[in-house]
């Protein structure tokens, strides 16, 4: 099964990211000063927003287009040059703009620098993504595990020289170079013939709502960080911030994954349904075999593992985390969904319902920073309590009475929120937003909501079961060793063991059936 062999290879080669990026962090964070990784995370705030700006969804494109002509990926090549070359000198030409803003002169030679990566990956980006179009995910994987590798050793070379910042800088630019050169290495593809303007034309309908899609998550991503820091302080988007990179981190490497490897897939099987229907289950009963248990052992062990994780300066997060752990689960079984509609070049409906999910999530955000949840219930009991003790006559001074009271209460309610009602009522959106995302995406591979509940309830009820057995011990037999990192690596090790052994009983032929497909990949 080629989607098992695209995932696998994916996971290696962003696992190799991952410990790369760690060991970077834990060497270079000896050599540099604070303000160095500070300097950079100025510099990212304006690089990330141009890597949303620099492809426009033509990557994707190419890869979900049926009928691919060379005179089409001939005038993406081209567009894509074009693009990151303006990136590039917009970010030189505002850089003394941005540095006079943070108060940085040294962020216009870092920005100035980074503008190089933006010309370097659009030449490869079409060669990427036909690259992922044939499912060459093991080239892929050996390119970036290759390049991140060799750009991490000189970055410390170039740190332990003294070259503060920029050791960072030639970290990410070194990334970019030998990415490139070895992707136009490994593709065949080579740019022939002039660009196209009727080729452009044919494709801009999915890449602007690609782009605007894309645009719209950035903002919403982001959203939390502006709401809660401006209504609730520093503090509290502290914890809310820690406790949602907890939660993100396994999840969000998982879901990356096994989109970026289904949608090649995917795009191939537009007149086949029923295949893209199966193949669409399957996947989304493989996340929640790995996501539900990472999400259920999280919400059993969030105070110990905050703890011991972060200390206890950081308990709060536990508590943010008791909400998050479902968000964590929502998000990893829904992320396929934007594949599909990808696939069958329903991008432009993505591009609304991703809108009209993000307004909501925003709006959660703000009502739970501002009143919370506790208004709701205590005022519905004064309110219950007021009216029936009220003495009134009317009807008409009964909805008076009321409005006068309403009014009052809201009034008090008004920045009554924390960080938990943030995370309580991101949950309640998320249910909101995700429900009908599912429902449409399983419409259109031909199967109902249904379906999709019989693919996961095995791995959600085994992972509940795991869940509730882990907490209850935790709580009873908590002191019972003396030690209390002895006792939580026990009840780790303890849930993985049941979870396995609960999975063998009720999901057995599913698990056998990616083991062997593992096997011969």
């Amino acid at each position: 099964m080629l989607i098992i062999s695209n995932i696998k290879w994916t996971l290696v080669a962003q696992a190799a990211r991952i410990i790369s990026q760690l060991a970077n962090i834990f060497i270079l964070a000896r050599i540099l000063a604070p303000s160095d990784y500070g300097t950079m995370a100025m510099a990212s705030v304006v690089t990330n927003l141009a890597l949303l700006l620099r492809d426009q969804g033509t990557s994707a494109a190419l890869i979900q287009k049926e009928n691919l002509t060379d005179q089409i990926i001939t005038t993406v090549f081209w567009f894509n040059i074009s693009t990151g070359l303006a990136i590039a000198l917009a970010i030189m030409v505002l850089s003394p703009a941005i540095s006079i803003y943070f108060n940085q002169p040294e962020l216009i030679a870092v920005l100035c620098s980074l503008a190089i990566v933006f010309p370097l990956g659009s030449s490869a980006s079409s060669h990427q993504a036909l690259l992922e179009r044939n499912s060459q995910f093991k080239e892929l994987a050996i390119i970036e595990i290759i390049s991140s590798l060799i750009a991490m050793i000189l970055s410390i070379i170039a740190a332990c020289y003294g070259f503060g910042v920029y050791s960072l800088v030639i970290q990410a630019v070194m990334m970019s170079l030998l990415s490139a050169i070895q992707i136009w290495k490994t593709s065949a593809w080579r740019p022939s013939g002039r660009p196209s303007m009727k080729a452009l034309k044919s494709i801009l309908p999915f890449t602007s709502y690609m782009a605007g899609s894309q645009i719209i998550s950035y903002f919403v991503r982001n959203s939390d960080s502006a709401i809660i820091g401006k209504i609730l302080g520093a503090s509290s988007l502290g914890i809310y911030s820690m406790a949602f990179k907890v939660m993100l981190l396994p999840v969000q490497n998982i879901t990356w994954a096994v989109s970026r490897s289904l949608y090649p897939i995917m795009s191939r099987q537009q007149d086949s349904l029923k295949e893209m229907g199966t193949l669409y289950l399957q996947t989304v009963a493989f996340i929640s075999f790995l996501s539900a248990p990472l999400m259920a052992g999280i919400f059993a062990l969030r105070e110990p593992f905050v703890n011991f994780a972060f200390g206890n300066k950081w308990a709060e997060a536990a508590d943010v985390l008791m909400w998050l752990a479902p968000v964590g689960y929502l998000q990893s079984i829904s992320s396929t969904a934007g594949v599909v509609f990808m696939a069958q070049g329903k991008i432009r409906f993505y591009m609304w319902l991703t809108f009209i999910s993000g307004l909501i999530c925003v709006i959660a955000f703000i009502v739970g920073s501002k009143w919370g949840m506790g208004w709701i219930v205590t005022d519905y009991l004064y309110l219950h309590e007021h009216l029936k003790q009220a003495e009134l006559g009317t009807g008409r001074e009964r909805i008076t009475e009321f409005l006068v009271f309403a009014s009052d209460q809201f009034r008090l309610a008004v920045n009554s929120g924390n960080i938990k009602d943030v995370a309580a009522y991101y949950l309640l959106a998320t249910i909101i937003t995700i429900l009908p995302s599912l429902v449409i995406s399983t419409k259109l591979v031909g199967y109902s909501i249904f379906s999709l509940f019989s693919a996961i309830w095995r791995s959600v009820f085994v992972s509940l079961i795991v869940c509730l057995v882990i907490r209850y011990c935790y709580f009873e037999f908590k002191g019972y060793y003396g030690n209390p990192l002895s006792e939580f690596i026990i009840l780790i090790i303890s849930g993985v063991l049941l979870y396995i052994l609960l999975s063998f009983v009720l999901i057995r032929p599913q698990i056998m059936f990616v083991l062997n497909k593992l096997k011969t990949r």
